[in-house]
């Protein structure tokens, strides 16, 4: 079977603006009526003239009536244009904004959609880059160049109608100038040289942008250790790099762009030349003397537009490289959905024979996460993950909610293979609290609400109850409508997390994964947690990331994890005296309290 060629270049860009084809139709429409009116009171200027120079001994004789006649129409012609080019840049823009508005709800749906895998293995900086600044440059070439390329193409086309009206031969000296000066810069820019240098300049902004973040998101370390951007090496580098392309950049071009620049502004050089070998050969015609000096005066004025078209190419050089990116992101393919889904009956959380590695699809490496685990967490118990770091443990929660798609085996949630269970239904299956917390810059009621957007005010100060949550939120400036971040409100670590768990006890999921839940709280609020915890567990799935050993002694069964394999599995009163793995741990956790800092 023959697939359909996918489209590039300016193909695609008309593709993408073809979405709102009539209003874009309209643009071009009323910018070409522009163009023609805003070159009325060039030809009334050459009626002026040539009325003036046929009365040049005379010049009382001349027909005032007519000169005004011909300022009114320029006048005309002038308000004209302005008002048509007004109402085509209002179409374009109104078209280019529905399509930038469906193109980022678009790509934003598609990264949801997609594996984890992938936005590990892209940095933020690239994305939000993509998802911000190439996305806007297309609302660019929607609004702006469409309109611009017709409003150029029309006047070039109408002033060389004239021009070829009035004399042919300074017509070929203009036509022949632009051609050599748009060959010059379009083999300069448009080449293949020009594509490589657009892909590195994209490169090296993405990651710099990408390190940009890093930056920022670590500024307690960079002023703890008393370092600058300069020491922040790797934002240093990706800063230097950008520098040092954009003058290589800037050398490259340098010649080809003067040559261009010097060439288009000569027009003036080549008219005058011919202009006196045509009256040499005719030296009493009055009529081709003001047709030169037609041509002196509104020759040069072809370098605007050409000025505007050779940009207009380069622009959409750099906005087709970002629409490339967008491409590439809507080209990755998403978490297939099942063709007939299955909802389980039952929420027991089994895994037969898994095996998954993390793929590096850029670097091309493969890290081996999981093999062959195989475990029962039933419906109404707590299941305990411990182990060492980098044994497996995270990897195996978020395989539960496809966050990746396991290599071997299957995962089964109350006998259904997740897989054929649609992605919508299981996310509303299983709730996530994790140790890493993440707060929406958004009131606190809205943070707390994300885990049951329909839920009643009621239902969601009950979870922050719950979550131990509403004392302290009914302290701060505004209560619930607090926004998080505004007028220096921030929250500790361990009241960040009961927002979380609010959320958790909001979505009343029948899974549950948590992990560490409890990590940030200190000692008197540890047991209020629990005891929100213990009425959130009733009847649910529950699986436990544990670093604390003390949070899971009442686990009813706790999976050890050592190198992606299942070690040893069991109650803590087993475990705790068995010789493995996880008496070690627990000796090393118990050991810990009677550490002490000595100041020898």
């Amino acid at each position: 079977m023959n697939q359909t060629k996918k489209k590039e270049g300016l193909s695609r860009l008309f593709e993408i603006a073809g979405q709102k084809k009539g209003l874009l139709v309209m643009a071009g429409v009323l910018s070409a009526g522009s163009a023609m009116c805003m070159l009325v009171p060039y030809w009334a200027v050459y009626e002026v003239l040539k009325e003036l120079l046929t009365h040049g001994g005379n010049p009382a004789a001349s027909d005032g009536a007519v000169m005004i006649r011909w300022g009114w129409i320029a006048f005309g012609g002038l308000v004209g244009g302005l008002v048509l080019l007004y109402a085509a840049l209002m179409s374009s823009h109104i078209a280019a904004f529905r399509i930038l508005y469906g193109l980022r709800v678009r790509l934003s749906e598609h990264i949801g959609r997609l594996p984890l895998g992938y936005l590990n293995n892209t940095s933020t900086g690239a994305i939000k880059k993509t998802m911000d600044q190439n996305i806007e440059k297309i609302e660019g070439f929607i609004a702006h160049t469409i309109p611009d390329l017709v409003n150029v193409v029309a006047t070039v086309a109408v002033m060389l109608a004239i021009f070829f009206s009035l004399d042919a031969w300074l017509t070929a000296v203009c036509l022949a100038v632009v051609v050599v000066s748009l060959f010059l810069q379009f083999s300069n820019f448009m080449g293949k040289r020009a594509r490589e240098f657009m892909g590195i300049y994209y490169d090296a902004q993405e990651k710099m942008s990408a390190s940009a973040v890093q930056y920022v998101r670590g500024m307690p370390v960079v002023k703890i250790f008393g370092q600058s951007v300069r020491s922040f090496r790797q934002f240093n580098a990706e800063i230097q790099a950008y520098k040092t392309f954009a003058l290589k950049c800037c050398d490259t071009y340098q010649n080809g762009m003067i040559a261009f620049t010097v060439l288009l502004n000569s027009m003036v050089t080549f008219i005058l030349p011919m202009g006196i070998l045509l009256m040499q050969a005719s030296p009493q015609s009055m009529s081709l003397a003001v047709v030169w000096l037609f041509f002196i005066i509104m020759g040069p004025g072809m370098a605007s537009p050409v000025y505007k078209l050779t940009f207009l190419g380069g622009n959409t050089r750099d906005i087709d490289e970002g629409v490339k990116r967008i491409d590439r992101i809507l080209g990755k393919k998403p978490v297939p959905e099942a063709e007939h889904p299955q909802v389980p009956t039952s929420y027991d959380v089994e895994f037969r024979h898994v095996s998954f590695s993390y793929e590096n699809t850029e670097q091309g490496t493969r890290t081996e996460a999981l093999r062959d685990v195989s475990f029962t967490a039933p419906q109404g118990e707590i299941t305990a993950l411990v182990g060492p770091s980098g044994s497996g443990k995270s990897t195996i929660a978020n395989l539960i909610p496809r966050f990746w798609d396991v290599e071997q085996g299957e995962i089964r949630i109350g006998g259904v293979d997740i897989r054929q269970i649609a992605t919508e239904k299981l996310m509303d299956m299983v709730s996530f609290v994790f140790q890493d917390t993440f707060l929406f810059y958004d009131t606190l009621y809205e943070n707390i609400a994300v885990g049951s957007p329909t839920a009643t005010q009621e239902k969601v100060i009950a979870a922050a109850k719950a979550a131990q949550c509403h004392d302290f939120i009914e302290r701060l400036p505004q209560g619930y409508d607090t926004r998080i971040g505004d007028k220096g409100v921030y929250l500790s670590g361990g009241e960040a997390q009961r927002i979380c768990v609010a959320r958790a006890i909001l979505k009343n999921a029948p899974i549950l994964v948590l992990d560490e839940a409890t990590a940030f709280a200190d000692p008197e609020n540890e047991y209020k947690m629990q005891m929100a915890l213990q009425s959130l567990i009733k009847d649910k799935t529950v699986i436990v990331i544990a670093h604390r050993l003390s949070s899971i002694i009442s686990a009813h069964q706790i999976v050890v994890m050592k190198e992606g394999r299942i070690a040893q599995c069991g109650k803590h009163e087993v475990l705790s005296v068995t010789e493995g793995i996880y008496k070690k741990m627990w000796d090393a956790y118990t050991s810990a309290y009677h550490w002490t800092l000595n100041k020898n």
